[in-house]
């Protein structure tokens, strides 16, 4: 495996870090105002101005879609393993990503609809998401069922006629508090009689569609994310055409892995920026402090941490490549023992460097002043997000018990001798 980056992904790193530098971390604190100032106005689910004037600047300078794997809609578009490096980036500030048109859920949904789609759904909708015109969410965690097993989604997709309808609430729909937000993909039932995993199917529903009703935002610690949210949905009887269900009856789960590996991965690009960032400024205070007559920097505990810290991003990082590679060389399927080390590894050690920073900062460290609280709400959430640990961990040691299963049968076999 080599990990080098080609000469195209380290002049896109060096366009990108200078984006970051002139545009980015000079506007953390105005984006939080513009926020809290439209709050303050009744209605913090406002697109901010900001992201929309750095919008231009990043198409301008070549920093659009940066996430797009190769299609015939995409035929510049990077591999996993190309945009690993460049996602770790903009991971850093967490609303740095949509500057780029590079956030979730909208990457997960376009690579869905690029997938799956029809033609016509493409033109409809892929092509504005694409421009950064609208905006979408993907509707599959249901607020009465434990959702991280899928197989217990209760949401109804019923044929009628040259129509579906949908019943069903959802929750923690990222993106759906966007005013922007136009096309919902939906997870549900088509057939609750068919095998375990041909029950469920994908469908899109535009958010304008009568019966198409967003109850509340939820926040995390405290944190709602405005203005792009994480909204509970009900579907009372929404009725869309025949023709918005993606790839055909019973087929949800199908398309469900196809658009999970890429979005895992994405998640942990960018928890890994998110650690380095936490890790930086972690750096920068304990050199600036001074505690018990001499600097904080030089008391062991710290170095410790510090030095743990760095071990560990490493670690995440290569694994991270790997499963990359694995994705762009043998397909998800084969990697999904990788996908599932790095989307548990990658959150859990950014949750322990943003804690140590945190700790590193004192008091400071919970506030708003640095954006470490908000990046532990945001990594804390990861360990839910697109499956649990737990489940995560539970394939892996499937997969692993089942290697030396294997082994132990092939052992236990009668030696036969030739004649």
């Amino acid at each position: 495996m080599n990990f080098e980056y080609t000469p195209k992904v380290k002049q896109l790193q060096e366009k990108l870090l200078a984006f970051m530098d002139g545009h980015i971390y000079p506007n953390e604190s105005r984006f939080y105002a513009e926020v809290a100032a439209n709050r303050a106005k009744g209605n913090a689910w406002v697109p901010t101005t900001l992201i929309e004037e750095l919008k231009p600047k990043a198409r301008a300078a070549g920093l659009w879609n940066l996430f797009l794997p190769r299609s015939p809609r995409a035929p510049e578009g990077l591999s996993n393993l190309e945009y690993a490096p460049l996602c770790e980036i903009m991971g850093r500030v967490p609303w740095a990503p949509e500057v780029f048109n590079c956030s979730a859920p909208d990457t997960g949904n376009m690579e869905t609809i690029a997938r799956y789609g029809t033609e016509a759904h493409k033109d409809e909708w892929l092509e504005p998401l694409l421009k950064g015109s609208i905006r979408s969410a993907f509707l599959m965690t249901e607020p009465d069922v434990a959702s991280s097993d899928a197989t217990n989604i209760q949401c109804s997709i019923v044929r009628d006629g040259d129509h579906y309808v949908i019943n069903g609430r959802k929750w923690w729909s990222s993106g759906a508090g966007d005013p922007r937000c136009a096309v919902y993909i939906v997870m549900g039932k088509t057939n609750p009689d068919a095998g375990r995993h041909e029950q469920q199917s994908m469908i899109l529903v535009p958010s304008n569609t009568p019966g198409v009703r967003v109850i509340r935002p939820l926040s995390v610690f405290g944190y709602d994310d405005a203005p792009h949210g994480h909204m509970e949905i009900a579907l009372d009887n929404v009725r869309v055409p025949a023709s918005n269900l993606l790839l055909g009856e019973g087929r949800g789960f199908e398309i469900a892995q196809g658009r999970l590996g890429p979005g895992r991965i994405h998640h942990c690009m960018r928890s890994i920026g998110m650690a380095e960032r936490a890790l930086e400024l972690m750096c920068q205070r304990l050199n600036t402090r001074v505690a018990f007559g001499r600097e904080v920097a030089r008391q062991s505990v710290w170095q410790e941490r510090v030095a743990e810290s760095r071990c560990m991003i490493e670690q995440a990082r290569l694994l991270t490549l790997k499963a990359a590679y694995m994705m762009d060389t043998v397909g998800n399927k084969v990697a999904k023992a990788e996908i599932a080390m790095i989307k548990v590894v990658a959150p859990n050690i950014a949750c322990q460097i943003l804690d140590w920073a945190i700790q590193a900062h004192g008091a400071a460290g919970m506030s708003d002043d640095f954006p470490l609280a908000y990046g532990y709400a945001h990594q804390r959430t990861l360990r839910l997000a697109d499956g649990p640990d737990e489940v995560h961990r539970n394939s892996l040691a499937k997969l692993e018990l089942a290697k030396h299963l294997a082994w132990h049968a092939e052992a236990d076999m009668p030696i036969t001798r030739g004649a």
